[in-house]
């Protein structure tokens, strides 16, 4: 199977590069990178490493992963942040789990391994109450609702419907991979961040809670 990634940056010069050279361990794979206006020398570093660079000057987490999976030509897809927090070293195994039990998609869980460095308090309890709204809202049970790193088959990401543009687009591919086929999460070990990071904690945790409704009153089609 071709494998494509799709890594949605803004500044992260001090570690695309290493997540790029992670991903290249798995062999010939198609990486595309989503930037955002970084000021620093993140695209060029991207290219240095092979990565198709596509410059999206439009603002939004969905929008950036919109904009890079429309290019994609794998058959599997490994979506993952540059900023060095997600392990690139268990995506092989995540892929080999997605082909040989025939999943389509896998959610990485952060919460069961998180530690209190790697992901606050104030996190945990905001992913907690989102992740039980949309329990609630679409009967179903989800440990890390706001997890950015996933692996799936790139044609049950084509019959998805409703997609956020914002950070929101992180809930909606998963309640949409539940809805249309063989959605698991497997737990790993989130890393330490040293960019400054892009998530505005009280406003998008609100706008994510907000559209989990939205979502559910559009009937999800």
């Amino acid at each position: 199977m071709k494998i494509s990634a799709v890594i949605p940056t803004i500044n992260e010069e001090h570690t695309i590069g290493e997540v790029i050279d992670g991903l290249r361990k798995l062999g010939d794979v198609e990486i595309i990178v989503v930037d955002t206006n970084s000021t620093d020398r993140t695209r060029e570093i991207a290219r240095e490493k092979g990565a198709l660079v596509i410059e999206e000057p439009r603002r939004g987490y969905g929008r950036a992963y919109k904009t890079g999976l429309d290019k994609i030509t794998g058959d599997v897809v490994v979506c993952m942040d540059g900023d060095g927090t997600y392990p690139t070293n268990v995506v092989g195994p995540l892929i080999d789990l997605l082909i040989y039990d025939e999943v389509d998609f896998i959610s990485c869980d952060r919460i069961t391994l998180r530690t209190s460095k790697s992901y606050t308090t104030l996190h945990f309890v905001g992913n907690s109450i989102l992740t039980r709204s949309i329990g609630l809202l679409f009967k179903t049970s989800l440990k890390d609702s706001q997890s950015g790193m996933w692996v799936f088959r790139s044609g049950l990401y084509r019959q998805m419907r409703n997609l956020s543009n914002g950070m929101s687009f992180s809930q909606d591919i998963k309640i949409e991979a539940i809805r249309l086929g063989q959605f698991i999460e497997v737990p790993i070990r989130y890393g330490i961040r040293i960019t400054k990071p892009k998530l505005k904690t009280w406003h998008d945790g609100f706008s994510n809670l907000f559209y989990v409704f939205v979502k559910r009153v559009n009937g999800n089609s």
